[in-house]
């Protein structure tokens, strides 16, 4: 079974668990909105392509991630992690798109190949997205955005006798790699900063940890941040 199928069974047991809860609550997704989006990617990775002129589109690998990407930049609280989310999708995709010339040119050459296109984007999503949700939203664009890139060049160079396909040939597991990976490092070292910081002495004076440092607390629902 591919690797991305694996960690959404795993995500899956831990949402039901209540396990992923207080992650899924900072980035503004309900438990049944996550289960929703996560059998979605599931099934649509089964389903066939979708054949539009040239453009081959996978349900799983393609378009139900750019939905819930979509979802969470529309639920993104501030200008700043919104801008924060975008540079990390373009970075960690050109990072992919790089990447992708000097690993080998035959799929499947290297056993872990996909896996390390997600880690890559992953990581550096978190380096530049900062909280959950930019850091989610910048590493499953990413992989989204190299995949578009190499599409559009191949139609450039005139590639007319194959279909150009994105979301497919080892798609899903990127985007379930990078995501998953990019949240786990917001969550762990946010969580590690904030208690390094003072942690729950710093939220009893009515403060709060965003930005990498306490400031006032704020009415209303709290913007996540590492």
């Amino acid at each position: 079974m591919p690797i991305g199928y694996i960690l959404l069974i795993v995500v899956t047991l831990l949402i039901v668990f209540g396990v992923a809860h207080r992650v899924l609550d900072r980035m503004r997704l309900t438990d049944r909105q996550a289960l929703l989006f996560v059998a979605a990617l599931f099934i649509g990775g089964i389903i066939p392509d979708i054949r539009i002129g040239r453009v081959l589109l996978n349900i799983g690998g393609a378009i139900v991630p750019l939905v819930l990407c979509v979802y969470l930049f529309a639920k993104a609280g501030m200008g700043k992690e919104r801008w924060r989310a975008i540079a990390a999708a373009v970075i960690s995709g050109a990072a992919v798109f790089a990447l992708g010339h000097f690993m080998p040119a035959e799929p499947g050459a290297l056993p872990f190949d996909n896996i390390l296109y997600g880690l890559a984007a992953g990581l550096i999503a978190y380096l530049l997205g900062r909280s959950r949700r930019s850091a989610f939203i910048g590493g499953v664009m990413g992989v989204l955005l190299a995949d578009i890139t190499q599409g559009i060049i191949n139609a450039v160079n005139g590639l007319t006798s194959t279909p150009i396909v994105l979301g497919g040939a080892g798609m899903l597991d990127m985007v379930v790699v990078s995501g998953l990976l990019a949240v786990m490092l917001a969550e762990i070292i946010g969580e590690i900063r904030e208690r390094m910081q003072g942690g729950s002495a710093k939220k009893e004076g009515g403060l709060e940890f965003e930005d990498g440092e306490f400031v006032h607390a704020k009415e209303g629902p709290k913007d996540d941040d590492d």
